[in-house]
């Protein structure tokens, strides 16, 4: 005897609207969400996704498409995003775009012809432009990257604040001459840019941003350049891990190094920054809360389609290690 809708609906005491909606991945009632997943579980009811999305305009499937999944920061973003999704019973496609926009418009095709129900998208700078102004059949929440006046929602760190920060933590180490290196393809580093000279010009402090085109290659001949300098940088700011992992690189095949040599600081903590002398200081960026936070904005944007936009601006931490300790020609900290 084959087991329907209305039969979970029974068992979980509410109506099949309801059993629709948590099935469909909307946002219920969490004690109505655990009934009817116990019920489904119960009755054993498996719902024939085929004729639904024949009946549909719409898949239970969330597009994710970010700018570098070798990026530790998007695994761990993407982590948490297919986590939730899981719970709600939503399918996730994962795309790739390396920075290109070309590959970034062939996806959100993809997602057109695949009728999936939201997308979550790092938009490379082309793609946020165009993003302005296109209209979609889904909805869609911007992560990581996002401009004045956009009509998506969108959940995105302080750049420019917590590159501030860096240099504030730099300045008060003692250095006055530095060096950032940041992203040239995404908001993201000239967010970060702009914090980074806009701190050093108020402190006083001599300070050379580079726009690093993507990749760990561009970032490491753009080190080795200011290493071969004859009055090098006391300090460097990498935007992102990967290109922190670069400079380091960069740094050891120069004969030097951290922090004897040059100071280094940068953006997003992962676990090999501890095998490197007392470790790096970095800013530590909250990707699970980022993650979880662009899943509920999409969620709730099913449930309300025509409620304001809204952006979220989220802080990172300081943590402070052995990467920017002033030992390069100056007393060490009390």
């Amino acid at each position: 005897m084959s087991v329907g809708i209305k039969d979970v609906a029974r068992i979980a005491n509410v109506s099949a609207a309801t059993v629709s909606r948590v099935l469909s991945g909307r946002v219920v009632d969490a004690d109505m969400h655990e009934r009817v997943l116990a019920a489904v579980a119960a009755v054993g009811y498996r719902p024939n996704l085929a004729a639904r999305r024949l009946r549909s305009r719409h898949t239970n499937t969330i597009g994710l498409i970010v700018a570098d999944i070798r990026n530790p920061f998007f695994t761990a973003v993407s982590r948490m995003v297919e986590d939730i999704a899981y719970e709600r019973g939503l399918r996730v496609i994962l795309c790739n775009t390396d920075e290109d926009p070309a590959k970034e418009a062939m996806y959100l095709q993809l997602m057109q012809e695949e009728r999936v129900t939201g997308v979550i998208l790092a938009p490379t700078r082309a793609g946020l432009a165009s993003a302005a102004h296109s209209k979609t059949d889904f909805p869609m929440v911007l992560i990581d990257r996002t401009a004045k006046g956009m009509a998506h929602d969108s959940v995105v760190l302080d750049n420019e604040a917590m590159a501030a920060k860096l240099v504030e933590h730099l300045h008060a180490r003692g250095f006055t001459r530095i060096a950032g290196l940041f992203g040239a393809t995404s908001t993201t580093g000239l967010e970060r840019r702009s914090g980074f000279e806009q701190a050093a010009q108020r402190l006083g402090m001599q300070a050379e941003a580079i726009a690093v085109p993507h990749g760990t290659d561009a970032a490491a001949s753009s080190v080795a350049a200011l290493l071969n300098r004859a009055q090098r940088p006391e300090a460097l700011v990498a935007s992102n891990g990967k290109m922190l992992m670069a400079v380091l690189r960069a740094v050891h095949l120069a004969g030097l190094d951290v922090p004897r040599d040059l100071a280094l600081t940068g953006f997003d903590r992962e676990d090999w920054m501890e095998c490197v002398g007392g470790g790096l200081s970095v800013i530590e960026q909250p990707v699970e809360e980022i993650g979880r936070t662009a899943m509920t904005m999409l969620l709730s944007r099913l449930d309300q389609p025509d409620a304001p936009s809204r952006k979220v601006v989220l802080a990172g931490r300081l943590i402070a290690s052995g990467s920017s300790l002033p030992t390069c020609n100056k007393e060490p900290l009390a």
